[in-house]
Parts: structure tokens; sequence; C-alpha cells
């Protein structure tokens, strides 16, 4: 089963020609690569698959999925 997860774009750099951000999940930041959503911009939201932005996500979106997450976590308590 592949995951991919909803997370905010803190900063966009270019790093050996390649587009790339450092993006928050839910307070985890890791670098991802971006050049699949070349209008993606500080503050937006975007589904990361295997270290790559995939697609552009609203906020409310994201962020109930997010919340879905942190339930499922609790479930296994």
């Amino acid at each position: 089963m592949c995951l991919a997860v909803p997370g905010k774009v803190e900063s966009i750099f270019d790093e050996n020609q390649i587009r790339m951000g450092k993006i928050n999940f839910g307070g985890v930041v890791k670098e991802v690569c971006l050049a699949f959503l070349p209008d993606i911009e500080v503050g937006d939201y975007a589904i990361v698959h295997a270290g790559f932005a995939i697609s552009q996500i609203d906020e409310a979106s994201a962020e109930e999925t997010l919340r879905t997450f942190d339930a499922m976590e609790h479930l296994d308590s």
C-alpha cells in the first residue's frame, strides 16, 4: 500500500537546478521535490509521496487528513 501525506510548504529553493521545498507535516519538516508543481508557493499545501509533491491541496482538506491520521494513530493505543 502506498501512502501520500499532506504538508505545508515552508520554503522553496533550487538544488542542482531542481525546484525543492521544505514541507511541514504536522511538525516534521522534510525536503521534498517540487518539480511536478511549478506554481506552488510558500504557504500552500501539497500531497507528498516518496519525496515528491504530486498535487496541490487546499488547507481545509490537508488539515482534515492530518486529523484523521492522528486519530488513527490513537486507535493503535
